[in-house]
């Protein structure tokens, strides 16, 4: 009995019980939804479309986070759009492992781009002579590599323990999503030992790694200081990007999975905000703060005004 899983489905209680709120809901973040997925894939046909883009690290790893951010906020957005329509709102068990491996695989392989990301600008401020010889194209494709791996084996890892958990009663969930703290209160098991696990896989990593990118983004600050006041301009703004980005990404992840499995009364605004608003600030600081891309945007553009007018 203690080996068989009897739950079927889950129920989801949402962001709200009212109705008139659901429905804001839903167009607010039907919204952000359609602007995000529309704003990170025009970025990757961007810099895929522009050799000199493409030619650079620095813009390859951004196209290819841009493909996780689209791909993450895809794994609950529409799900979550489309239970605002609903009074009962449920994900079957299937779909709710589906889910949680999902969201564990792209966040894993993002925060792995990230740090490749910070590498990337630490080679080029303070070793700008060797940047071309060390950020080459099969160095780019493995980091890429252990992106895909480190993102699968941080997500399959965890779902192999969840999968085999018993669900035998309550299938309540008070979010909007399915993910580990929640379905460990379902389980009927002790889950304490697995809810550590959880916090040292996921928490503890990321609050190494974060500390890390901080670390490596404090060295080239103060590395700028031998650089002219253009190269610090430029340097800073590329800089200042990327650490919003992850300061935006992380900072979540550590307040939601480096603590105990225990109740929070802010976790569903903070879920949403690494979930859903997290990969909106990806194409909006990307676009407006950096030259490259608005002229490669622009040529795009202009390059399918011309078909446009051809035809």
């Amino acid at each position: 009995m203690q080996n068989q899983s009897f739950v079927t489905e889950f129920i989801l209680l949402g962001l709200s019980q009212n109705p008139q709120i659901l429905k804001i809901i839903f167009v607010v973040f039907l919204c952000v939804y359609i602007t995000t997925v529309f704003g990170n894939l025009l970025i990757v046909v961007t810099i895929l479309s522009t050799p000199a883009l493409l030619g650079s690290p620095m813009y390859f790893f951004l196209s290819f986070l841009s493909f996780l951010d689209a791909c993450y906020t895809s794994a609950i957005a529409p799900k979550m759009i489309i239970d605002c329509l609903y009074e009962k709102k449920t994900i079957s068990f299937g779909g709710c492992m589906t889910q949680v491996f999902a969201v564990h695989f792209l966040s894993g392989a993002e925060l792995i781009v990230l740090t490749a990301m910070a590498y990337d600008r630490y080679v080029a401020i303070c070793k700008p002579l060797h940047y071309s010889s060390i950020m080459n194209s099969r160095l780019c494709g493995i980091l890429i590599g252990v992106a895909w791996a480190g993102g699968f084996l941080h997500s399959i890892i965890q779902i192999l323990i969840t999968v085999h958990l018993p669900f035998c009663g309550p299938n309540v969930i008070d979010n909007f999503m399915c993910d580990l703290f929640p379905l460990l209160k379902l389980a009927c098991t002790d889950t304490y030992a697995f809810g550590l696990f959880v916090v040292s896989n996921s928490g503890s990593f990321c609050i190494l790694i974060f500390s890390m990118l901080l670390v490596s983004y404090s060295v080239i600050l103060f590395s700028l200081r031998n650089h002219s006041t253009e190269g610090q301009k430029k340097a800073l703004s590329t800089c200042g990007a990327h650490i919003t980005v992850v300061v935006s990404f992380f900072v979540p992840c550590i307040i939601e999975y480096a603590r105990p499995p225990s109740e929070l009364s802010f976790v569903n605004i903070l879920e949403v905000f690494y979930t859903v608003i997290t990969p909106l600030l990806n194409p909006l600081i990307y676009t407006f703060r950096n030259k490259e891309v608005k002229t490669a945007l622009r040529r795009l553009w202009n390059r399918i005004m011309f078909v446009s007018l051809e035809k």
